[in-house]
């Protein structure tokens, strides 16, 4: 039996191994990712910061569903926003949401379009 591959070392001084409390945490990341509007508005923030309007128009969800899940990302401290005039900005809060999301949807394309997968 080939010896077993150790995993690599923790990335940026974070714990290598997850706790109780990450895992629980990391479960709640996943299960607002698993709404498909509120992954788009993920996918959206991810790439540029943008308000309400701007974000329903593009996704195509109505106005108030998408201040709705807007106000879960935040409460879950997913997302932030700050105040422009009159109206709210919102952006990602940090890097590894946006890899996680960027990365979750290369890889649902790889499945929808049969492409091969990366080694």
């Amino acid at each position: 039996m080939p010896a077993r591959e150790e995993p690599p070392p923790a990335h940026h001084g974070h714990q290598q191994g997850p706790g109780k409390a990450q895992l629980e945490t990391a479960t709640t990341v996943f299960a607002l990712l698993a709404d498909p509007t509120r992954l788009h508005l993920l996918w959206l923030l991810a790439r540029a910061e943008a308000d309400v309007t701007g974000l329903a128009t593009v996704s195509g969800a109505a106005r108030p569903a998408v201040s709705q899940h807007l106000a879960k990302l935040r409460l879950a401290g997913l997302v932030q926003a700050r105040k422009e005039g009159r109206r709210m900005v919102y952006s990602l809060r940090d890097g590894h949401l946006r890899r996680l999301v960027t990365e979750a949807l290369n890889h649902a394309d790889h499945q929808v379009t049969g492409e091969p997968w990366h080694p």
